[in-house]
Order: C-alpha cells, then sequence, then structure tokens
C-alpha cells in the first residue's frame, strides 16, 4: 500500500509567487506542492490528500473560486485561503461564502498566510 502524503496546496499561475508561497510554507514545516492552474491540480490523482488550499483567484481557466466549489462537489473541503492581486468586493463576497479562513491581497504578509494556517491545521 502506498503511503498517502497530505501537503498544503498552492495553486497560482504567477510562479515566482508560487515558489515564494511553497518555500514559506516548507520553512514553515509542511509539506507543499505547487500548481499553475485549477486543471493542473485536477489531474493531479492525490486531491484526496489536500489538507490546505491557497487558492489565485484569477487563474487561466477555471477560477481559484470555482475550483474550489469543484473540489467541494467531490466531498473535498480542506481550509482554504484565497489571494488575489485584484481586489474586488465580489471575490470577498464570494470568499466568504465559500467559507474562506482568510481572504488575502497581493503582497501580503507571510506571517498571516502561516497564522491561517497553523490555526486551522492544529484545530484538525
Amino acid at each position: 500500500m502506498v503511503e498517502e502524503v497530505r501537503e498544503i496546496i498552492v495553486v497560482d499561475d504567477d510562479s515566482s509567487m508560487s515558489q515564494a508561497i511553497e518555500r514559506l510554507i516548507v520553512t514553515s514545516g509542511w509539506k507543499a506542492r505547487s500548481f499553475a492552474s485549477a486543471e493542473d491540480l485536477m489531474l493531479w490523482d492525490q486531491r484526496a490528500a489536500i489538507v490546505f488550499l491557497i487558492l489565485d483567484i484569477q487563474l487561466p481557466g477555471m477560477s481559484g473560486l470555482d475550483l474550489h466549489q469543484h473540489l467541494a462537489s467531490f466531498g473535498i473541503r480542506p481550509p482554504v485561503v484565497f489571494i488575489t492581486g485584484y481586489d474586488r468586493p465580489i471575490f470577498r463576497q464570494r470568499a466568504e461564502q465559500a467559507g474562506a479562513v482568510a481572504y488575502l491581497t497581493k503582497p501580503f504578509s507571510g506571517q498571516l498566510l502561516t497564522d491561517a494556517i497553523r490555526r486551522h491545521l492544529s484545530a484538525a
């Protein structure tokens, strides 16, 4: 039997941003994996191992908000932080309705992100 590795997933089409977030997560002691699009994540066969999501709202193809809803339709409902470089009231509203643990506007403090992760992973 193959052991399932539980990871924090980052989906952001900005490779420098996703790499920075992934480094922050790993240096904070967690496992991380990043994807450039919602579609790339949907092709990953370990989606059920996701313990936490960090989703850019505006992605090519399916948005981060739509990806979250799509995963939920398959019973995959990890805590989620939405990030965006284009803050809009409708984005905030949809993120809140989706149950986001945080909504961060780029650029954001790494401490805000790790605090949100820590709060929700320690409660799990």
